[in-house]
């Protein structure tokens, strides 16, 4: 039998003028945290050599482990002020990401995880993207991709899985953009990656109505009525193994989540809930996880992870930010990266 090798995963620093240095620095200063991992993994970081040093000296960090190595990558010629985002500070995260992109996809890594980058900043670099997940995904010529966030309570130890059906689009353009298609593509992605990556081939899934009480028999909206109830009918009969429960209504949906993350991790819940939009899923996810829950984009053919907070330019430098949410990225990648190294090594 083949003893897997361990999985290599680099961590970009995002924003340089945000928090990704000092929550990536933070987490890898920590001697005790960061043999577990390499015990694990090996590590990598890419980002501005300077700025990290910098950052470290700043916020009196003990240095990082020599076995993790430091990766430079260029921020071109204009100094970047840190807590203050522009479009040097933007086109140097995209420089970032795509550095690690390219060193994944040429099989020097198996997996990334990415800090916090601005939306506004690389579009003022001129890198007209949504967001990471766009780009990882255009990059490694995944058609079929989505975002699901992670996160495991610690308070009762139970899983938290929740795909997103749309993202990051107007709230207006949810009712337009979302179809049969999407959430067909989106419910496979998901039966997919529950099955490679968590060993779920018989899961129960919890799908969210769009409107308030799931649109109460077309009184408060159609669209349940008009096709989402028959798709789910559909769904249930073309994956018969898959327990579906909805459409939920919103504002209930989130209740049993809710125990279970507080109170009892043993109770009766789905494997993952599919929520239609960003903030149907998002406000519940950081409510139950803020500083625990990680976003981490399905369909790639790597593992990719991210905390689940922003750059947060207005405490940047001032070393209050938490490294949790980072922490947690790097062991869900890791744990990411394990699976699917077992599943290949089983013939899965």
């Amino acid at each position: 039998m083949t003893i897997p090798s361990k999985p290599r995963l680099v961590i970009t620093i995002g924003d340089p003028a945000g928090i990704g240095p000092e929550v990536v620095l933070k987490a890898l200063s920590d001697p005790i945290q960061v043999k577990i991992w390499l015990a694990k993994a090996d590590l990598s970081i890419i980002g501005s050599q300077a700025l990290i040093h910098e950052t470290g000296d700043r916020l009196d960090l003990k240095p990082l482990d020599p076995a993790i190595a430091l990766i430079d990558g260029a921020t071109g010629s204009e100094p970047i002020r840190v807590g203050v985002g522009n479009a040097a500070s933007g086109e140097a995260s995209f420089q970032f990401l795509a550095q690690a992109i390219d060193l994944t996809l040429a099989h020097q890594f198996d997996g990334i995880v990415t800090a916090p980058i601005s939306k506004f900043n690389w579009k003022a670099a001129g890198h007209h993207y949504p967001g990471q997940t766009e780009l990882l995904a255009e990059k490694a010529g995944s058609d079929r991709f989505g975002m699901m966030f992670l996160g495991r309570s610690p308070h009762t130890d139970w899983v938290l899985r929740a795909l997103l059906a749309t993202v990051h689009i107007p709230l207006r353009e949810v009712p337009v953009q979302l179809t049969p298609r999407v959430m067909d593509r989106k419910l496979e992605l998901l039966l997919d990656c529950l099955e490679r990556d968590f060993g779920l081939t018989m899961p129960r899934i919890a799908i969210a109505g769009l409107n308030p009480h799931s649109g109460e028999l077309g009184q408060l909206g159609t669209e349940e009525v008009d096709w989402l109830q028959p798709w789910l009918a559909e769904a249930r009969s073309r994956y018969p193994q898959v327990n579906f429960e909805g459409l939920i209504p919103p504002d209930t949906m989130w209740v049993k989540p809710g125990q279970a993350w507080f109170q009892d991790g043993t109770m009766q819940t789905a494997d993952a809930y599919l929520a239609l939009y960003h903030d149907q899923g998002l406000i519940p996810v950081k409510l139950m996880a803020f500083d625990r829950a990680v976003n981490t984009t399905i369909g790639l053919p790597f593992v990719r992870t991210s905390p689940d907070h922003g750059t947060a330019f207005d405490i940047a430098g001032r070393g209050i930010a938490s490294d949790q949410s980072m922490r947690s990225a790097i062991d869900w990648a890791i744990e990411l990266c394990q699976r699917r190294q077992n599943s290949s090594n089983d013939g899965g």
